[in-house]
This record gives C-alpha cells, structure tokens and sequence, in this order.
C-alpha cells in the first residue's frame, strides 16, 4: 500500500524513507549507477508519481545521499583522530584512506557528483551542496593539519588525490558481473579489478611522502 505524507513530520520521513532505500538498493545492486527512481519509490512503498514531491530527480536524491556523506566523512575522520598529535604524513594518509574506505556509498557517489549529479540539479541545490561539502572539507583539512605534520597546502594536495584515486579505483574495484566474468576469463586484465582500500592506502602513503619530502609551501 503506497502512504502519502499528510504533515511536515511525516514528509521528513517519506524523504528519509527514500534515501534509505537508495542507500539500500546501491549496496544490494552494485551502485548507485543501477538505481532508479521507480525501485527507490517501490522499496520506499511510495507511488511513483509521489517522489517528486521529494525529490526533483534521481540525481537530486543522490547528491543528497553525498552531501551527507561529507558530513560523515568529516565526522568519522574527527573521532579517528580525536586526541591524535604529531601524525607522520604516512600515518595521516592512512587515516584518510582508512576513513573513506569505511564509506563505500560515499566512495561509489564520489564518482558520480562531477560527472553528473550536481550539474543534473537546479542552481540553488548546487549551491547547497557546495557550501555543504565546502564546510566539511574545511573541518577536515583543519582536523588532518592540527593531528598530523603536514602543511595545510600539502594537506589540500592530499585530500585532492585522494578524491581523485577514490573515484577511479572504488569503479575499478566493483566490476559489474560480466567484466567480473571477464577477468576471470582473462587473469591479465583482472589487475584493473584491484583491491580497494590496500591499494589506496599505499598511494596516498607515497603521495603525502613525497609532498613533504618535494617541501610544498604552506
């Protein structure tokens, strides 16, 4: 039986309802880039000519779904280093790494914002996403520069590679099921499926490295 939202409170939780199903049907189905609106409505028990009073787009409901995975990044990050001091810059790219590994929703969206999601929405959501994003990449530049060793602009390089890496690996790390077949058909294309989260932490390791050995200004 598909329910209509009658108050503020419950239109809260109809649009809470959807993201939770997006989240869900992204795990279950292999990404984001598998969902559609009709699932999401459907799982969420709504009428799909209900979403949009939600929701504008898919692409809106995602960059939602990312916009609070910023927060949760910088959350998680903050409390992994909650007391931490004098972090090598070994130690803060693992930090990193490790933070966004343990978001695979968030690494999944990472691909899809620039590429689509927050051109594909209206100007003022834009906007919110940006001033959003913006004050939690902000707390976490901060929280990386008070824990660890590294410059701020050595700080700013690193989180912008590790963006960039997560993007590109997490796709690579989560083939669909025919290349998945693919590779198990042809072992020597299968390094392209690499292991996620070691891959990842051992770059950002030598990237930070070499930032504060190439002695990038503050």
């Amino acid at each position: 039986m598909h329910r209509r939202a009658r108050s503020p409170e419950a239109k809260l939780r109809r649009a809470e309802d959807l993201l939770d199903a997006a989240r869900t049907l992204a795990a279950d189905r292999g990404g984001v880039r598998h969902i559609t609106l009709a699932a999401v409505t459907e799982a969420a028990g709504l009428h799909p000519s209900a979403v949009r009073r939600y929701f504008a787009s898919k692409e809106e409901l995602l960059l939602e779904l990312a916009e609070r995975g910023w927060r949760q990044w910088r959350d998680l990050l903050t409390a992994h280093l909650d007391g931490v001091r004098d972090l090598t810059p070994v130690g803060t790219a693992t930090a990193v790494a490790a933070t966004l590994a343990a978001q695979p929703l968030f690494c999944d969206l990472l691909t899809h914002v620039p590429l689509s999601l927050e051109g594909e929405v209206d100007i003022e959501r834009a906007r919110r996403y940006k001033t959003n994003s913006f004050e939690a990449y902000d707390t976490i530049v901060e929280t990386l520069t008070t824990t660890g060793t590294m410059a701020t602009a050595q700080v700013h390089d690193l989180i912008a590679a590790a963006l960039g890496m997560t993007a590109n690996f997490w796709q690579l790390s989560h083939p669909t099921p025919s290349l998945a077949e693919l590779y198990a058909q042809n072992p020597r294309w299968g390094h392209a499926a690499l292991d996620f989260e070691p891959r990842l932490t051992r770059l950002l390791q030598a990237t930070a490295t070499g930032l504060v050995a190439a002695g990038t200004p503050a």
